[in-house]
């Protein structure tokens, strides 16, 4: 259906907003009551603009990008913010964009029309949403919405409504949620006579006896793999809503894989000092209602993901495999094995390869995932792909789940990789300077089983990774990173925290990436996590925005709720300059790793390091959150128009690929009506209206990524 905005009146409370806005902006409503056509009453507004940003020299010519980075930034005064992103709604008006991420539907930026056609005619079609964003931009450019950062005693106070799973009252209910699903599972377990060997209860065991043994249980990974929930209507413990919504996704035949372990993480009752504490956990392995609509119609997110055979991906890299090697940067490629790495210990509801479970190339089908026998020659030819290029300095072995692979597999993998930098530092021997090639720096595993299956860290499993890193070290390879994935404090438990402990004493940093879904934004929340993920030994590494997906509409949440998060509480963390170089030594000492970063944090007088970096995987190549925001629908949805962030190393192929168009998922007032929801005061995050936009130069905190070199 075309939309044409003369044809569609204006809802009521639209109307009532539109009054408000000219009522609260009289020069705004004499301009619009005063001029003749559209074109007059847009250039009166420009010429408004440009009288906010003109007081300020800098800001023009930060506006006409005659200057960048982060001093021209720091230049800006609030109202500058709001000036440049009207000017910006003005360069873009009447812009048409694909959105391929909802169907293919044209979107359309015409703001300052639709005012026109509001206050003209009572039309144009816009909604509530894109009112109250316009209401608070001119508030913001006319200095009625000031700035006002909060302290660094209010983000602590922020930061301790969240408690974490080492609070020993968080222990105590974990440990009754155990023992509940451990009665549960005994039913469905037989005598040693009948099916599983490993598993199983001699005859004559009393209750009390059996749950003993379930308990030993426990602390075994495998235990957890096996009885993990494959059906919702295995849970009795939810509500009747979510319950539906789950035997839905079952229908639709969206894999449900959680594990005994994790489930002892969700509240079966709410208590009040634990109320809202676990919903960034529920909501990231409970599917919502927009992802099990579009599940069967989900694109891939990044068009590097699209490989045909033969030809060279969207970054520009000609692969060995199309499903087990994937590349975006000069000097990182990613391993994707063919064993039980192929699979995850749980599905995350906004994973960034939700589409190859749609189409089945990753799976929870775990004894058909374990490698044949052709599997060590295809490793072979994979690694070659390594070892003959001349810039590729660093292997993120993932998948699915790299820790998934069963210790066997993952030595083996392991050992191909050493024996493949071995030959790599040994052909550079007799190759002339200039013609050398890059040697492997280092080697990275891409893990959630910190937080989903902590257990799968033993001592067996230790000592390969030790092993491993001591033959290493003789090579060249400086990192041995594990790249985990918390998402909640109430993730890291005392079985998490003693997985990092083994981890780090062998010399493995770890490190986390974050997914900045709706829950995990709340107000201290993502401040809290780096802090207990401090203190256990891990060092904060990516903060991702949530993906445009349609599908991922309930965990959205606003890139304008991250770059807030960065400015008035990821700024509590920031590390001073001096101490740069001592943090480049962190990896080189993985051991020491929980006493140097509390040593640091008392010098420099900070609860946490700021050290991850927020970014987004852009739909064409690479990392970014460089951006601005030049437009906005009629629903109120904004437009972001992103840049590459230049102080990466990219592939050269960038220089052809022109910004990316993202429209964003949700308006910022659904956002905030859904934090509402949440129980979240909203009146903490009026900041988040703004029109404040994310570059590069405001990203510069001493960030894990840029010090280590990691891409």
């Amino acid at each position: 259906m075309t939309y044409i905005p003369e044809k569609i009146a204006l809802s009521a409370r639209s109307l009532t907003l539109l009054r408000k806005l000219f009522r609260e902006n009289p020069r705004l409503e004499e301009i619009y009551t005063q001029s003749a056509t559209l074109d007059e009453a847009k250039q009166k507004v420009r010429e408004w603009a440009m009288e906010v940003l003109s007081e300020n020299p800098e800001a023009v010519v930060y506006y006409n990008s005659e200057k960048g980075g982060r001093s021209g930034f720091e230049q800006l005064r609030w109202q500058d913010f709001a000036a440049i992103r009207i000017l910006d709604y003005l360069d873009h008006s009447g812009r048409e964009f694909s959105n391929p991420y909802r169907n293919g539907q044209k979107t359309l930026t015409a703001p300052f029309q639709l005012l026109w056609l509001g206050i003209k005619k009572g039309s144009g079609g816009a909604k509530p949403l894109f009112f109250q964003d316009m209401i608070h931009l001119f508030r913001q450019l006319s200095n009625q919405l000031p700035q006002n950062i909060p302290s660094r005693e209010k983000v602590e106070e922020w930061m301790e409504r969240w408690h974490d799973g080492l609070d020993p009252n968080v222990i105590k209910i974990r440990e009754e949620n155990k023992e509940r699903i451990i009665r549960i599972l005994m039913r469905n377990i037989n005598s040693c006579e009948i099916g599983d060997t490993r598993y199983c209860f001699e005859d004559g065991l009393t209750d009390e006896q059996k749950i003993e043994k379930m308990r030993e249980w426990w602390d075994d990974y495998r235990f957890h793999l096996r009885f993990a929930v494959r059906s919702p209507k295995l849970l009795n413990s939810l509500d009747l809503e979510t319950q539906k919504i789950l035997e839905k996704a079952d229908k639709k035949g969206i894999p449900f894989f959680v594990n005994p372990y994790y489930l002892s993480l969700l509240n079966a009752r709410t208590l009040d000092f634990t109320a809202g504490s676990d919903l960034a956990i529920r909501h990231y392995v409970i599917y919502s209602k927009p992802l099990i609509d579009q599940f069967g119609n989900i694109q891939a997110w990044e068009k590097e993901d699209k490989v045909e055979p033969g030809k060279p991906n969207a970054a520009g890299w000609l692969l060995p495999s199309h499903h087990s090697v994937h590349r975006r940067y000069p000097e990182v490629a990613i391993l994707i094995p063919d064993t039980m790495g192929r699979a995850c210990g749980g599905l995350c509801v906004s994973c960034q390869r939700m589409y190859d479970f749609q189409r089945g190339n990753l799976n929870f089908n775990l004894d058909k995932l374990k490698p044949n026998e052709t599997w060590d020659e295809k490793l072979q030819r994979l690694l070659k792909y390594w070892e003959n290029d001349t810039q590729l300095r660093d292997i993120l072995i993932t998948g699915g789940d790299a820790l998934m692979s069963q210790n066997k597999s993952l030595k083996k993998i392991l050992d191909a990789v050493l024996e493949m930098v071995i030959r790599k530092v040994e052909a550079n021997k007799t190759r002339p300077d200039g013609k050398k090639y890059a040697e492997i720096q280092r080697i990275r595993l891409g893990t959630r089983l910190l937080a989903y299956l902590p257990q799968r860290v033993t001592e067996e499993l230790t000592q390969i990774l030790g092993d491993f890193k001591q033959r290493a070290s003789k090579y060249g390879i400086k990192q041995f990173v594990i790249q985990t994935h918390f998402e909640s404090p109430m993730e890291v438990t005392p079985e998490s925290a003693l997985a990092v402990k083994r981890l780090v004493s062998v010399g493995w940093t770890v490190t986390n990436q974050l997914v900045f879904t709706s829950a995990a934004s709340r107000r201290g929340h993502t401040a809290k996590l780096r802090k207990v993920l401090n203190d256990i030994g891990v060092i904060t590494y990516y903060t991702f925005s949530v993906k445009g997906f349609l599908e991922n509409t309930f965990n959205y949440a606003t890139n304008a709720r991250a770059v807030q998060e960065q400015i008035e509480e990821k700024v509590i963390g920031q590390i001073p300059s001096q101490f740069r170089n001592e943090i480049k030594r962190f990896p080189l000492e993985a051991e020491h790793m929980v006493d140097n970063l509390q040593a640091l944090r008392q010098k420099a007088d900070i609860p946490f390091l700021a050290t991850d970096r927020n970014v987004i995987n852009l739909p064409g190549v690479g990392k970014s959150l460089t951006f601005r925001t030049i437009g906005i629908t009629r629903w109120g949805r904004r437009i972001l128009e992103f840049d590459h962030d230049h102080t990466r190393w990219h592939s050269p192929i960038i220089n052809k690929i022109g910004k990316f168009i993202i429209i964003e998922s949700k308006p910022i007032g659904e956002y905030i009506h859904q934090l509402e929801e949440m129980g979240e005061d909203t009146k903490e995050y009026k900041s988040v209206w703004v029109g404040l936009w994310q570059t590069t130069a405001f990203n510069g905190l001493v960030s894990w990524a840029l010090v280590s070199g990691a891409a």
